[in-house]
């Protein structure tokens, strides 16, 4: 079974990284290659430009994609999305010059939009009941409104700056974006596909969260349950020759520094904060 994954640019190394955490080592590097091994013996992985992945994906080369949604709705393939993997968010809008009388999508009937993306563009306008001319161009596309080749563009963007820096001014949003999941739909239920959903499920369930041990006197477990912020019950266990009881739990990265002083006085020592690579339910 082949994943395909971007080949360069933002995505390719946090898809790597993921691959990694997941268990799906990719073996002998991926340096100028157009496949490689991983650890298991049943799973490549296919490199490719990002926009080139979902036809690699739905024609059946890879039964597997990670790439942005952006890519998917604007090549038109019909892909089963299986999961966020909450890295490369952007966003889709309709931004204008900021002297432009165009403040509105209503403004621009009649008018003319330039984008990289005229699927998605057009699909977004006939959705509001609006038909300007899309114009597609392959780069620059902040430049086309000071040159008059359009009132406006619909173009990505993850913090505002490069509109910004081009005098541009956002008007509304045409799509929410981020790096998923994808899979061919003749293969959505094959059981490996859901292994490897499964394991990239749980390196997402990990981020953020730590592993804390810790040993705890007995007359003392109710009053450290007590200040535990914990995804659920802590596990608790004797510890040999000890009037003691070790207790382990799960906690939000954010709530470490606050809980520790509370452990302590509640009773605690010997506190372990660790980090987790994967966690499973």
């Amino acid at each position: 079974m082949r994943i395909a994954v971007p080949n360069k640019g933002r995505l390719h190394d946090p898809a790597l990284k993921l691959l990694e955490r997941a268990g799906l080592h990719v073996e002998n590097g991926a340096d100028r290659k157009l496949y490689a091994d991983t650890v298991d013996p049943d799973v490549s992985v296919l490199f490719a430009r990002a926009a080139d992945i979902p036809e690699y994906v739905a024609d059946g080369a890879a039964a597997l994609g990670v790439t942005g949604l952006d890519q998917v709705r604007e090549s038109e393939a019909e892909l089963v999305d299986l999961l966020d993997l909450e890295f490369g968010a952007c966003r889709l809008v309709l931004a204008a010059p900021e002297e432009s009388a165009v403040t509105s999508p209503e403004e621009l009937v009649g008018g003319t939009v330039a984008t990289e993306f005229p699927r998605i563009t057009r699909a977004y306008f006939d959705g509001i009941g609006i038909n300007p001319e899309i114009v597609e161009v392959s780069g620059a596309t902040e430049l086309t409104p000071h040159v008059d080749i359009a009132d406006a563009i619909v173009d990505i963007t993850s913090t505002g700056t490069t509109l910004r820096m081009n005098r541009l001014e956002e008007i509304a949003e045409v799509l929410d974006s981020s790096v998923r999941l994808f899979a061919n739909p003749d293969v959505d239920d094959d059981p490996k596909v859901r292994q490897v959903r499964t394991a990239f499920q749980s390196v997402l369930d990990a981020d953020g969260k730590r592993y804390l041990m810790m040993n705890v006197p007995e007359d003392a477990l109710d009053d450290v349950e007590d200040v535990i912020p914990g995804m659920g019950g802590p596990t608790v266990m004797d510890v040999a020759g000890a009037n003691a009881l070790a207790v382990h739990v799960v906690v939000n990265e954010r709530e470490v520094f606050e809980v520790i002083p509370k452990l302590k006085a509640a009773g605690a020592s010997d506190i372990l904060v660790t980090e987790i690579e994967r966690l499973v339910p």
